[in-house]
């Protein structure tokens, strides 16, 4: 691994401005450093479902010994990014025990850094190289860089289902035969130190819902209305809403409607979100919010319209699976401490799971993401590329 090369790397990526939607710069940056490095690389056709300037770039090499792993990361970024300047000083860092100083990147003026996820993208890019500059056994190897992650994971929802497949024109070290099931798919993505692996993500239920009640006015005929701000207030009280369980939680984010102060609103809408890892869990939480409107509504003479919508389910993982061992002990093979954690929010893996891949998320060292305080680590950007480095190494045995 070239500590220097990996950091340059990262620069010259955050320095692409990449927001969501208009991510083909970077991806055609990114497309042209995989072909350098003897990479097929396509696009696929979901710039038209999602709207972004292009598609989710796909990438296959083929390996000097059997199996097949893939690593993804996402291509886009939130907001501000335009005119990213990076600097890199030694700063304390700091937790509730102890305080070091530390090399670390950040962004200059008022726009985020993209650490989330162009480090993802940088320490991909430079384990590859090493393993190739190396000519140390490898597997076959995909990348998958999406599209509008940021956008409740609309580049890799819009992958088809067989996107991942291994093009059948592309030699493989893989026998024919093994080709067609789950392979290891490693999505760089989260925060955490290198080595954290996220052991589960939640399922991912969106509430859109249309209170009527019946308009007068309120100063002259107040009784003749139906509130439905009245309804709406009800029902968001009688919910459960913030920290259910442990894996649980729930919330109502947006509420808008009336149109006047004099007016007894006619109707409103609202929207929330229910998640949980466990689909009991969250199908139960999702009835009782559904529960509490129908409820309200009748109560106060009202109706209501309910949908939900899937974004996207879970993904969890044991610790006895065997990509769990495998990540482990490429771990310990360059020096870093394995550590499970879980998220509360959803990452591409949540979606790649459902397209043919054993999709796991990783920790990248990124810290206060999406925002002007980003930050991320120069060991940490350099550890990620050697993890990555070391996962290929252990697919190779």
């Amino acid at each position: 691994m070239n500590p220097d090369r990996v950091l340059d790397s990262f620069l010259e990526m955050a320095a692409i401005e990449s927001p969501s939607w208009h991510e083909a710069p970077m991806a055609a940056y990114c497309a042209e450093k995989l072909a350098e490095m003897g990479f097929t690389v396509t696009f696929d056709a979901s710039a038209a479902e999602t709207g972004s300037d292009t598609g989710n770039l796909i990438a296959h090499l083929p390996g000097t010994v059997p199996g097949r792993i893939g690593f993804s990361a996402h291509l886009d970024t939130v907001k501000p990014c335009a005119g990213i300047e990076a600097v890199i000083e030694q700063r304390h860092i700091c937790d509730d025990i102890t305080c070091r100083m530390a090399e670390v990147v950040y962004s200059a003026g008022e726009t985020i850094l993209s650490a989330d996820d162009k480090a993802g993208i940088a320490a991909i890019f430079e384990g590859l190289r090493s393993v190739l500059e190396s000519g140390t056994p490898r597997p076959d190897i995909t990348v998958l860089l999406t599209t509008c992650e940021e956008q409740s994971l609309l580049g890799a929802g819009a992958l088809a289902d067989d996107a991942l497949a291994w093009p059948e024109n592309l030699p493989a070290a893989t026998p024919e035969a093994e080709r067609d099931g789950r392979f290891p798919l490693f999505v760089l993505d989260a925060d955490g130190a290198p080595g954290t692996i996220i052991m589960g993500a939640p399922y991912h239920w969106t509430l859109r819902a249309r209170i009527e009640g019946r308009a007068a006015h309120a100063g002259v005929e107040p009784e003749e209305g139906v509130s439905a701000i009245q309804i709406a207030a009800a029902a968001v009280a009688a919910m459960p809403l913030g920290r259910i369980d442990e894996c649980t939680t729930a919330n109502v984010g947006r509420i808008e409607g009336g149109v006047a102060v004099n007016i007894v609103p006619a109707v409103v809408t609202l929207m929330g979100e229910c998640r949980s890892l466990y689909e009991d869990r969250v199908l139960a939480q999702r009835d009782a919010m559904t529960r509490a409107l129908e409820e309200a509504a009748a109560r106060f003479g009202g109706q209501v319209e309910v949908a939900w919508e899937l974004d996207y389910p879970a993904v969890v993982h044991e610790p006895g699976d065997a990509i769990v061992a495998h990540l482990e002990a490429a771990a310990a093979t360059c020096g870093l401490e394995s550590r499970h954690a879980t998220s509360g929010g959803g990452a591409d893996a949540n979606i790649l799971g459902t397209k043919g891949a054993d999709a796991i998320t990783l920790g990248i060292g990124m810290t206060n993401f999406h925002s002007v305080d980003e930050y991320i680590e120069v060991a940490d950007l350099q550890n990620m590329a050697r993890y990555v480095e070391a996962i290929i190494a252990e697919y190779a045995m």
